[in-house]
């Protein structure tokens, strides 16, 4: 069974989740985006996940990255090469 999609965490007007969008569309990764200002459901779902609410903030199964900067989920996830395998990312 394929995993879901790659849950980003973002904020409107956030610079570092418009850079973050913008990494992932460049890398041809689709993604499940939830906007944790509109709807207070995903804040709680982030706060419970990462014990912060900072964004952007990404999950896809047990590979997490709060609060990051791209350079900051690039050296993440060159540590987990599965994880770029299945996502198609080139870092």
């Amino acid at each position: 069974m394929p995993q879901p999609l790659p849950i980003l965490y973002v904020k409107p007007g956030c610079p570092w989740c418009t850079q973050a969008l913008e990494f992932f569309a460049s890398q041809g990764v689709q993604l499940d985006v939830r906007d944790v200002i509109a709807d207070m459901h995903q804040m709680r779902q982030l706060v419970a996940l990462t014990s912060q609410s900072k964004c952007p903030s990404l999950r896809y199964g047990d590979f997490i990255v709060a609060d990051f900067s791209v350079d900051e989920f690039k050296a993440k996830a060159r540590k987990h090469p599965q994880v770029c395998k299945e996502l198609g990312l080139q870092v």
